[in-house]
């Protein structure tokens, strides 16, 4: 759909930049998350971890450190039960492997956990942590994820490893996962073009970095079940983890979400909570875990580290024929989305150049070492591989003496296409042509992509990157959302998606809201619980908007034909001469009406009829959002650093439901892929330990690194979304990196297939 078409749907609510609902709470310093809601009377729980890449406890004892006052328990690898179980929060029958024990005899990264402590304060638990006595056999560690594949050392020998799904897992080759798929003849079109550019490109493992760390708290509540109050994104996929780590039923674990400081796919792992839970079902006692900032750097679930391998094939006119990708990913120590992150190297980079592609293929393999295993992380492998995909084709431009938006918009895939690599779903809601043209326009790119030489060893130069991701996961994904009429005519809104500070409690009261024909301020939003939420997959795979926005908007159909069935019943006539309109019901003629607060009043007396509704919604298609970003930058020939000055943003993400948050999403995800580019490094020593521990070694970007951004939307309109919407969370992080490794080449003459592009990189490579 063009954008006149859909500047002609009007909203009275949704598309409105409505303030976030908890925004005020925050801004007083009101209590919000797991420590401020909590009881502060409870353990304190902390880990003792390995300092060996790979080794086997032979002894360990904790005899003295029982006797320190205040010691409350300490369990080993003998303590807890024998099930295999995985982090990844994933519906069920999770894709990644079961091979995590909550100790672990076998400890297979610096940073794996050795015994868990808990004590009555935090001083005494350090002091206990100090006086455990552990001998290790070391063992030969896996750091090289090159070499890891069929390599003579296994990270997983043991026999009760179990892979749920035939994911091409193998534990005796270290693989956790392998496969991949092709259309056409890619050899026979490679050898017939007149162009292949043939090269690797390498991103690390960066960390999500968000404010607040890992932490949960648990307690028994009075009927004796396990209750988990956690910063979380997955509290359903949660409790599964939770049951199936501990060997408890379901049904004895309810789980809770506070407001989240921010996650960006790390809290979709399960990485603290399985701790002070089994504190807390051995002892009875309630308990707290708090991450460190060292914790979260070293034993966290960052991105994948991947190496792309990209062939593309395209003649001289700039028509891009076929795509080669191979990717080989780093999934540590533990296969935590293993499976599920690699697909999206292709599946969203490939896709993109749909308009003359003869012929694709991708494979890939998934590889266990003995380094910090990896999780979900924004853009969840759609990053990496645009940044390879995206190279590819500037450095196919540079080579055929190109304007790099010209080679996009000959080949980019357009409005009604079907996408052969992207499941043959069509593209039904595609801006990508206008999302591109109208960024060269903001961003002036003619004028600014000729290389600019400003004196003083400095230079200016421009760069471009497009992407596109996705908006669930199809056929898998379910959001489900339950309202209620109030007796005073407003709305509960009951959702299991877990606001992050996105904002989606408050878009999806938005959506409440415009179906309801009532103020934003009359919906309210219920806590998260497993116990009283619908069953919802959880906030990741930029799933919330599209699928829990649409299970809501179906809700709201349901309550409004409920409203107007007890409304018939009030005003004595059939609930076909009734109709829902201006927030009440009224009759077709126009003689009689009633509000939602006289349905509501109604719904409490002599009624039989509950004003109340549900729905679950999957999609069997995943809409994808687009985004074109064009980057400006200064780099300095002297001293190899590189200033971002200038940063547009064109996303066609659907409908907006709400344009400050979006924009803010929008800002977020590029400062994150900039400091993806730049500057966030991890750096192994030969022992296996992560040397940027703390966020003094491990740079992200600050205001004074980010440059001037600026973001605009070009609206599409998504037929299977809530009013038009399609996805926005993940794709915003996307084009940074190709764009400024761009920039950079236009600046030095030298590509970078390695990230992050540091100063010291840039100063080695200038010709």
């Amino acid at each position: 759909m063009r954008r006149d078409d859909v500047e002609q749907k009007t909203f009275h609510t949704v598309n409105t930049p409505v303030r976030k609902k908890d925004a005020m709470q925050l801004l007083l310093g009101k209590p919000a998350y797991v420590e401020d809601v909590t009881p502060r009377d409870c353990l304190v729980v902390k880990l003792l971890r390995s300092p060996h890449a790979h080794a086997l406890i032979e002894y360990i004892r904790t005899d003295v450190a029982m006797k320190v006052p205040g010691i409350e328990c300490i369990f080993t690898y003998k303590d807890v039960p024998n099930n295999r179980f995985t982090n990844a929060g994933q519906t069920y029958p999770e894709p990644s492997p079961y091979d995590r024990l909550i100790l672990d005899r076998r400890v297979r990264y610096v940073g794996d956990p050795v015994a868990i402590v808990a004590g009555a304060d935090e001083a005494c638990v350090d002091r206990a942590l100090k006086l455990i006595k552990v001998k290790y056999q070391v063992l030969e560690p896996v750091l090289d994820f090159r070499a890891a594949k069929d390599g003579q050392v296994l990270v997983h020998p043991e026999d009760n490893w179990v892979a749920p799904l035939p994911v091409g897992a193998d534990n005796r080759r270290n693989l956790c996962a392998a496969g991949g798929e092709s259309r056409g003849d890619v050899e026979a079109v490679l050898a017939d073009c007149d162009r292949v550019i043939d090269h690797v490109y390498h991103t690390k493992a960066c960390q999500q970095a968000m404010m607040e760390t890992f932490r949960t708290y648990t307690e028994l509540d009075t009927f004796g079940r396990l209750h988990v109050v956690s910063s979380t994104q997955i509290i359903f996929h949660l409790r599964r983890i939770l049951a199936r780590a501990l060997d408890i039923p379901k049904s004895k674990i309810r789980v809770e979400k506070t407001r989240v400081g921010g996650g960006f796919g790390a809290k979709q792992t399960a990485v603290a909570e399985v701790y002070p839970a089994f504190v807390t079902w051995k002892t009875g006692k309630a308990a707290r875990l708090v991450y460190s900032r060292r914790e979260c750097q070293t034993a966290g679930s960052p991105r994948h580290e991947m190496e792309v391998h990209v062939r593309l094939g395209a003649d001289n006119d700039g028509t891009i024929r076929a795509l080669d990708v191979y990717t080989l990913s780093n999934t540590g120590a533990y296969g935590d989305h293993g499976p599920t992150t690699v697909g999206l190297t292709a599946e969203k980079t490939i896709p993109m150049y749909t308009k003359n592609l003869e012929a694709h293929r991708f494979t890939y393999d998934v590889v266990y070492t003995n380094m910090q295993a990896a999780g979900a992380y924004r853009g969840y492998g759609a990053t990496q591989g645009i940044f390879a995909v995206e190279s590819a084709v500037n450095e196919l431009a540079d080579i055929l003496g190109m304007d790099p938006v010209r080679l996009r918009e000959q080949n980019m895939v357009r409005q009604g296409m079907v996408m052969p690599a992207y499941y043959d779903q069509v593209a039904n809601a595609c801006a990508l042509d206008r999302c591109m043209a109208r960024c060269a326009e903001l961003f002036n790119w003619e004028e600014k992509f000729p290389v600019r030489d400003m004196g003083n060893g400095k230079v200016r130069a421009a760069g471009v990157a497009m992407a596109m991701q996705g908006s669930c996961i199809p056929n898998i994904d379910t959001g489900s959302a339950t309202v209620t009429l109030g007796d005073d005519g407003t709305y509960l809104l009951s959702i299991g998606a877990a606001d992050m500070g996105t904002g989606c409690d408050t878009i999806l009261a938005q959506m409440v809201a415009e179906s309801m024909d009532c103020d934003v301020d009359a919906v309210s939003v219920a806590p998260v619980d497993t116990d009283t939420s619908p069953y919802d997959s959880g906030s990741y795979a930029s799933s919330t908007t599209y699928i829990t926005g649409k299970a809501v908007e179906l809700a709201c159909e349901k309550l409004k034909a409920r409203m107007c069935e007890i409304a018939a019943g009030m005003l004595n006539c059939d609930i076909s001469d009734v109709e829902f309109a201006e927030g009440g019901v009224r009759k077709l003629d126009g003689s009689a009406a009633v509000t939602a607060a006289d349905i509501g009043w109604k719904a409490q007396c002599g009624n039989d009829l509950a004003a109340r509704a549900t729905v679950s919604h999957t999609s069997p298609v995943s809409p994808p959002p687009y985004m074109a970003g064009m980057v400006e930058i200064e780099l300095d020939r002297e001293t190899g650093a590189v200033e971002v000055l200038d940063y547009v943003a064109v996303v066609d993400c659907g409908t907006p439901i709400n344009p400050n948050l979006v924009r803010v999403q929008t800002e977020g995800g590029l400062v994150q892929g900039i400091g993806m580019a730049l500057y966030e490094d991890v750096t192994y020593n030969d022992r296996g330990a992560i040397l940027e521990n703390s966020l003094m070694q491990y740079k992200i970007p600050t205001r004074l690194d980010m440059g001037r951004l600026r973001v605009e939307f070009e609206s599409s309109y998504e037929p299977t979304g809530p009013f038009g919407a399609k996805s926005v969370g993940e794709i915003v992080i996307n084009t940074p990196s190709p764009a400024i490794a761009h920039a950079v080449f236009r600046a030095t003459g030298v590509w970078h297939r390695e990230l992050p592009i540091t100063p010291e990189k840039i100063l080695l490579a200038q010709k």
